[in-house]
């Protein structure tokens, strides 16, 4: 919602021209703070001398908090405090101006003088203006003028200039440091105007303990203002202004009554969460309470305690949540009573009426939290006023169950929604770790903004540290979505890198980042197990293992080349996600390798268990490592379980997996087994490697191991020329792998049986049978596509061979990060439309070529979305070489145990069945019929596919 002085288009504003334009990457902010001066430039700080703060003497207190937080920050930059100064004689050469438009009469004068226009702030809720003007007042050559239409606005403009000049908005929070410079200037050519687009943006405190407790109370001693102070100056640097307090064992306005006093005096609106009525917390009725939380049983006692929440907090800033959840956030009964509610609301409102008896009661803001089975309500036909903004919510798990209708759209009220990174429930508690990719939040938060839920955003945060990365981006899109379009997301976190960290790395952290939390977007960690990724089936597991220490070793390196000043911020912000997420998972992968292999006999399986005790003990080291940075600032953070999960809670502490004792005998005992199969030689004779093919994996393994102590040699023998084996004879300690691989020179045409012969110790020895399907010339020479291998076809989303508009003009189109592998496609531009007419509807399609036919199944994979429009599904509709398309809408299955693989999985799976006539060139075409629908991968499945997590890697192309 910003403009500038800045002509190119904010899609083109790349990383590059940020860096070249200014001192400082501001996210999402063109650069006008520098180190050099130019002419008219505004001399904030040069050398000794430091421009002058001016303030009315009746400004806000947000508005003078923000002053001298910008007064400490030049100090931090520069070593130089300037002047803070209310008297407009006696500003000097050099100022920064600051007022709030119709309370500063000095802004007002500069208004009216036509130094500054101010125009398109005006009106705007917390708009503001930043302006280099030379001559604004006599004495005064130049001055740096911040114009606010409001408090909150006037501040944040402040805090514009705080993050333009090197200070980060996680400088406390996670102690990155101040970019240090002698010299501050600001271009002369400097205006920028912005608003936001998302009325109130906050964050939700909550699941509190142990973690965010033990540190508050180790270091506040309590939830108390001098804690929140620290939250509310993060909150407005991050341009925010709505919170919902930690409430698990707590009561904000009960447990220091400064608390409330001093959120509103930094600019914070608060909140109470969604089941928590009238500003008045959960816990207070167990303080003050009298009778049962009850509206059936006890009006009036719950009346008089709402109306003393109303009462109290009357003077400040706040949104009044309407309406009852049963205490503790549960279900206020066991049956649906609607007509209670109504009751409950309508003496709610009466109570604002009385309290709020000078104004109007639609201007008092309020809300209804449609979460859980609230929303029951409200499809049954509940209705509030329309001045109540709803506040639709999501599964918990990041997908959004409903938005606005064109009618709803109309409300005055508006919508909004509460969204989750941190969750206490089932199918299990995440609570540990950043788990939500920013790609994921746009998706849905895109959604939001175009169906008009524009009224509210907020986020449950859980303990707020480690979730720094996401919350910052979830909040900057409040403010203005059209800063941060699909393609750009990459860029974004370049962006914060480069901020936190300086350039040198940006791309690499970046790409950790995106890396880890995308990782444990698949599967949160909590849900892990030794299962999880196939350790059988396409080298799932050591992929992953692979992709993982390759992270952990990258973010090490740079670790090693930063100044120590930014070592304790690397170490919370990337270092300790990255290698955190890597043991969490690296001790399930050495577990499952444990079960595995003891199961067959391997001598090394008690390696693995060991592997696997390490990896515990060293998860653990790194939360005390976590616990020792900076003098132990954030001791208790990382106390959070994550280890052990049994079901939805998490376990009382971190609970090693359990692991199989192996004990091998002392004599020399070959076992054998192949890549694809738990069997194992000498107990099954039947063992075969995948089928072998010129578009598929170019080699398999056969593992020789050690069954016992004592070596032993083997020797392995193909039974054709055309099958190669990387090592034909060798002496077995432990173990040997066999890369197996086939001439394709050599190789007959057609398909092709042979076998390795396996001999050591044991009687007989292990015969391998191997499988190879070479087409012939001919049909190698036209073949184009995706080429079907090993019984299937895999193929990211994005990689469609061509696409079709709809009517309308919308079409799929890419995100980029999005989803378990590559990227996801979804239709734009975001509308309400869907098609009947299938052929109507926008469309991608893709070349394939299959050797098989007959029956196949074709597997969609998309993100977990819901349906969020009333009387609709999401559904697409798929079809073979132009026929008859087969439409499957991916909720058909509503039930509440497939909704719940789902958030397990991270996506949702339909399927659809077709036959194949003849084998060789086809086109497969997938069409979007309702909005939201959101597509990752594709699997077509010739009757050759294995279970694994993520599905096989994408399949060969061949360009025509």
């Amino acid at each position: 919602m910003k403009s500038s002085i800045f002509s190119l288009p904010r899609l083109l504003i790349t990383l590059a021209t940020l860096l070249l334009a200014g001192r400082a990457a501001a996210l999402g902010e063109p650069a006008f703070i520098t180190d050099s001066p130019g002419e008219n430039a505004v001399r904030i700080v040069e050398g000794e001398s430091a421009a002058s703060l001016y303030r009315d003497t009746n400004a806000d207190s947000a508005i003078a908090i923000a002053l001298d937080n910008l007064q400490r920050d030049i100090r931090r930059v520069t070593g130089e405090k300037p002047r803070l100064v209310t008297d407009a004689q006696n500003l000097g050469k050099q100022a920064i101006i600051v007022g709030e438009i119709g309370t500063s009469p000095l802004i007002d004068r500069l208004i009216a003088q036509g130094k500054i226009d101010a125009s398109e702030i005006k009106g705007q809720w917390e708009g503001y203006l930043i302006r280099a003007v030379s001559n604004p007042l006599d004495g005064v050559e130049q001055a740096l003028v911040v114009a606010g239409n409001d408090r909150r606005g006037t501040a944040y403009g402040l805090y514009t200039i705080s993050e333009q000049i090197g200070v980060s908005p996680w400088y406390w929070w996670a102690d990155v440091p101040v970019e240090k410079s002698e010299n501050l200037f600001a271009k002369a050519d400097t205006r920028i105007t912005d608003r936001p687009a998302v009325k109130y943006r906050g964050i939700f405190l909550n699941d509190e303990a142990p973690a965010l407790t033990g540190w508050v109370q180790e270091k506040f001693g309590d939830y108390n203002h001098e804690f929140y102070e620290h939250v509310f100056e993060l909150l407005m640097r991050l341009k925010a202004n709505y919170l919902w307090p930690a409430m698990w064992n707590n009561a904000f306005n009960d447990d220091d009554p400064q608390n409330m006093v001093r959120a509103h005096a930094y600019g914070i609106v608060m909140g109470t969460s969604h089941h928590e009525p009238m500003m008045r917390a959960d816990k207070e009725w167990n303080r003050h309470g009298e009778g049962d939380w009850d509206y059936a049983t006890n009006p009036q006692n719950l009346y008089d305690f709402w109306r003393e929440g109303a009462e109290r907090n009357r003077p400040y800033g706040s949104i009044y949540t309407l309406g009852m959840r049963g205490q503790e956030d549960t279900p206020m009964s066991e049956e649906q009573n609607i007509d209670l509610l109504e009751t409950i609301v309508d003496d709610q409102r009466e109570i604002l009426k009385d309290v709020f008896d000078d104004r109007d009661i639609t201007q008092v803001p309020q809300v209804w939290a449609l979460y859980k089975e609230v929303q029951g309500y409200y499809e049954d036909g509940m209705r509030v006023p329309d001045d109540v903004t709803l506040l639709w919510a999501d599964d918990n798990w990041g997908n959004i169950r409903r938005l606005p209708t064109p009618d709803e759209r109309d409300r005055s009220g508006g919508a909004g929604v509460y969204y989750h990174f941190d969750y206490v429930g089932g199918p299990r508690s995440y609570r540990w770790m950043n788990v939500t990719p920013i790609a994921k939040i746009w998706e849905q938060m895109n959604l939001a903004y175009r169906y008009d839920a524009r009224r509210i955003w907020i986020v449950n945060v859980g303990d707020l540290k480690p979730q720094e990365f996401p919350t910052e981006f979830f909040l900057r899109m409040a403010w203005d979505p059209a800063d941060w379009p699909k393609e750009r997301l990459e860029e974004f976190g370049q962006l914060w890198a480069e901020r936190e960290f300086g350039p040198e790395h940006a791309a690499e952290i970046e790409n950790l980042v995106t890396g880890y939390s995308r990782h444990n977007g698949r599967r949160k960690p909590e849900l892990m197990g030794p299962d999880t990724y196939s350790q059988l089936h396409y080298r799932e597991a050591d992929r992953i293992s692979a992709e993982l220490i390759d992270m952990t070793e990258k973010a090490e390196a740079i670790y090693r080349e930063l100044d120590d000043d930014y070592r304790d911020a690397f170490f919370q912000l990337v270092q300790h996600p990255v290698e955190a997420t890597r043991t969490v998972s690296e001790l399930y992968n050495a577990t499952a390798k444990n079960r595995l292999y003891a199961q067959q006999g391997r001598a090394q399986a008690d390696d693995y268990a060991q592997r696997a005790r390490a990896l515990f003990e060293a998860d653990a080291a790194l939360a005390d490592r976590y616990h020792r940075i900076n003098g132990g600032k954030w001791n208790h953070f990382m106390d959070q379980t994550h280890i052990g999960y049994t079901h939805w809670n998490n376990p009382p502490r971190n609970t090693m997996p359990v692991t199989y004792d192996y004990q091998p005998h002392d004599a020399a005992d070959m076992g054998v087994a192949v890549e694809g199969s738990a069997k194992f030689w000498p107990a099954s004779g039947d063992l075969a490697l995948p089928q072998f093919s010129p578009y598929g994996p170019q080699d398999h393994y056969i593992d020789v191991f050690n069954r016992g102590n004592a070596p032993f040699d083997f020797s392995a023998a193909p039974s054709a020329d055309w099958i190669r084996v990387s090592k034909t004879e060798g002496a077995v300690e432990v173990g040997e792998r066999l890369q197996v691989s086939i001439d394709w020179k050599t190789a007959p045409v057609g398909r092709s049986e042979g076998s390795i012969k396996i001999e050591g110790t044991g009687w007989g020895g292990a015969n391998i049978a191997i499988d190879a399907f070479q087409p012939d010339r001919n049909t190698r020479e036209n073949i184009h596509g995706f080429v079907e291998a090993d019984g299937h076809i895999a193929i990211e989303a994005a990689n469609f061979s061509r696409s079709g508009k709809a009517d309308s003009g919308t079409g799929w189109e890419e995100i980029e990060q999005h989803g378990r592998t590559q990227s996801s496609i979804s239709v734009f531009p975001v509308g309400d439309r869907r098609y009947e007419k299938i052929t109507d509807a926008p469309w991608v399609e893709y070349d394939l070529y299959l050797f098989s036919e007959g029956p196949i199944r074709i597997e969609g994979i998309f993100a977990p979305s819901l349906d969020f429009a009333p009387d609709r599904g999401l559904r697409y509709a798929v079809s073979i070489d132009g026929g008859e398309p087969q439409v499957i809408d991916i909720l058909q299955d509503d039930s509440k145990s497939a909704w719940a693989e789902a958030v397990r999985n991270g996506v949702r799976r339909a399927d659809s069945e077709h036959t194949i006539e003849k084998a060789g060139p086809h086109k497969l075409r997938i069409y979007a019929l309702d909005p939201g629908i959101t597509l990752q991968k594709l699997i077509v499945d010739t009757g050759g596919l294995r279970q694994s997590y993520l599905g096989p890697p994408q399949s060969r192309h061949i360009a025509r």
